[in-house]
């Protein structure tokens, strides 16, 4: 289903002449809060919008969809006033409203319309809401050290394992001797787990060389405002 959506999206924003749907790509707000997210529809003015909820590797959720001239919201499964609601601010700009957020609703929620031009459904960008919690306990990390058979090739790999996660997205990095690094780092999709909480992973690919150097390799994530770091050297890693 999640591949049939991404095709999808990918579709349709190829499609020439189709209208363009802008969202803004990130959005943190605090526990309790009321979450905004905005959409402009660009040229249609006489179709709904609509949105939808993406949390990582879940299947996507229809929300709720709000035309200008109708008089209340149409809901899809799961979804209600007054948690969640849809306003306009004109023929093309709708806002999708979120009270009393949560951890739970920290995902990427999708605004789509129908554009009668090219009778095709239209996707904007995805906007990642992010809700902090100050209450929230801090994710745990470990790291695993190289497989004994990379230790005598040219490159290893190390793996963070990001576990007890409160929400579904983390910022996750990797130093080198402190230094932030990029290049070489991989960071997956969170999952779900059955008591609520997110886990994931990331994996820094480097030289031998700097393993061999004793050179200090620190993991980094944070995770509902709460940050963790977790470092590692060869000396520290006896056989």
């Amino acid at each position: 289903m999640i591949s049939i959506f991404c095709a999808f999206f990918t579709l349709l924003t190829c499609v020439s002449g189709v209208t363009v749907v802008t969202q803004s790509p990130v959005i943190t707000v605090s526990k309790g809060e009321t979450a905004k997210l905005d959409c402009n529809l660009g040229t249609v003015t006489g179709s709904a919008a609509r949105w939808y909820k993406q949390t990582p590797a879940g299947i996507p959720q229809y929300m709720l969809r709000f035309y200008h001239s109708w008089r209340s919201v149409e809901y899809g499964s799961g979804f209600s006033a007054p948690k969640f609601t849809s306003t306009h601010s004109s023929k093309s700009d709708y806002s999708l409203i979120i009270s009393n957020v949560d951890v739970d609703d920290s995902a990427v929620y999708y605004c789509n319309t129908w554009d009668d031009s090219v009778s095709e459904y239209v996707f904007g960008q995805g906007t990642k809401l992010i809700v902090n919690d100050a209450a929230a306990a801090a994710p745990v990390l470990n790291i695993l050290r190289p497989f004994r058979e990379e230790l005598s090739s040219s490159k290893l790999t190390l793996v963070c394992l990001i576990n007890h996660m409160s929400g579904a997205f983390a910022d996750v990095r990797w130093l080198v001797n402190g230094n932030s690094v990029t290049e070489g780092v991989f960071t997956g999709s969170a999952e779900q787990q059955p008591d609520k909480k997110f886990k994931m992973s990331s994996y820094l690919t480097l030289e031998s060389s700097e393993w061999d150097k004793d050179t200090q390799l620190t993991c980094e994530a944070s995770a509902a405002s709460k940050t963790t770091r977790k470092s590692i050297k060869k000396s520290d890693c006896s056989d």
